[in-house]
């Protein structure tokens, strides 16, 4: 057994490295990301936007080498004041497009302000039954907003719980509970100034690095598969390599004990001495009777009780406890692999047990298994074709 236990030891130990590796790796890879710049057949154009009319200054934007930048300059006294740039996507052709995002689950990117202040990062998707195609304004419009700083910060955004305005549920005559919006039609991401922006300074916007971010759970599916299976394989190993290893320990211990079946083995020619030879005859044809004890053993032949000890401990290497119950448990033993249907209590009775519970502790702390898997353990074996 101890060969067994070093080799799955071993083993296991591997395994839960190989797992942590590609653990690791499938995790790793299933959380792709994809440079919003770097997509495949991505074109857009810039649109900006403010409320010029109610006083608000020039808005520039430009972007440059991956990273939108957008300058602006808040002016006047309107109750809300606002600048915006949007990157509004488009196709081939150059007319407006839409872009499916719903395998993205977030976005990221680097923001920088000058002056340090909260701005409002966004989507425009287009919705079913309230958008108009040609109508910005009618789309929803989901965002965030955050706080950045001249010395940059990463920020990541969840795209599925972004903020749909509450201007556009009222413009819009929707319930509040209604914020609810579609990934599944993008029209452009867009950044703007908040309501806290700073009025009469000269102020810059840069978002750069943005990057969406896709779980593929391709990664996730293969990495289960290769826990179930290898840890499932381990498993089936040890347990197949513990039956075999315990019949042959049961086996070993068998050939071992069968000599103490005095009936059978039991060599009295050895024993030269009168006092050696009453006792291993009488434990031999009366190792059965429940009633049997060492006084019964001393009053009916007449060997002194030390001396009954003495001699068992020199010739057995056991006390007449330990040696009484290894002949009823041998012959349990040898009953339980020849009689395959006979019950586990009705074996106990016949060598000499009255307490079947306590008849299966001793069998167990004997053989390492119940007498019932031992008895499962012998009939497989006797079902086997002989080699």
């Amino acid at each position: 057994m101890h060969a067994l236990y070093s080799k799955a030891l071993v083993r296991l130990v591997l395994l839960l490295g190989m797992t942590v590796l590609i653990g690791y790796l499938c995790i790793s890879r299933s959380n792709h990301r994809e440079a919003l710049f770097e997509q495949e057949d991505f074109s857009w154009q810039l649109r900006k936007a403010n409320n010029s009319n109610a006083g608000a200054a020039s808005v520039n934007a430009q972007v440059d080498a991956g990273r939108l930048i957008m300058e602006y300059l808040l002016s006047g006294s309107a109750p809300y004041l606002y600048a915006s740039t949007g990157l509004l996507f488009t196709d081939r052709n150059g007319k407006p497009a839409l872009f499916d995002w719903s395998r993205f689950d977030k976005i990221s990117f680097e923001a920088r302000c000058f002056p340090t202040g909260t701005i409002r990062v966004g989507l425009t998707t287009f919705d079913d039954r309230r958008s108009k195609p040609d109508d910005l304004l009618t789309y929803r419009s989901p965002a965030a907003y955050i706080n950045c700083n001249q010395h940059g910060a990463r920020v990541e955004l969840d795209l599925a719980h972004l903020t749909v305005p509450q201007w556009w549920l009222d413009m819009n005559k929707l319930d509040p509970s209604d914020s609810g919006y579609s990934l599944a039609k993008v029209a452009q991401i867009e950044v703007s100034t908040s309501n806290v922006s700073r009025v009469g300074i000269k102020s810059r916007i840069e978002i750069a690095s943005i990057e969406l971010h896709e779980r593929k759970y391709g990664y996730v599916y293969s990495f289960a598969a290769f826990v179930i299976l290898a840890w499932g394989g381990l498993g089936f190993w040890f347990v197949k390599q513990y039956a075999v290893a315990l019949a042959n320990d049961l086996r070993a211990r068998m050939q071992q004990d069968l000599p103490q079946v005095a009936y059978q083995q039991l060599a009295l020619e050895s024993h030269r001495e009168k006092e050696k030879s009453a006792i291993l005859r009488f434990l031999a044809t009366r190792f059965s009777d429940s009633k049997l004890d060492l006084e019964t053993l001393v009053s009916e032949s007449g060997v002194n009780r030390n001396k009954v000890n003495d001699i068992l401990k020199a010739e057995m290497g056991c006390t007449f406890t330990g040696y009484l119950n290894k002949l009823r448990l041998t012959e349990a033993s040898r009953l339980l692999a020849e009689n395959d249907n006979a019950g586990i209590a009705e074996i106990a009775y016949s060598v000499g047990y009255r307490n079947a519970s306590y008849f299966i502790k001793l069998f167990k702390g004997e053989y390492q298994c119940t007498p019932k898997a031992f008895q499962e353990l012998c009939k497989k074996k006797a079902q086997q074709p002989a080699p």
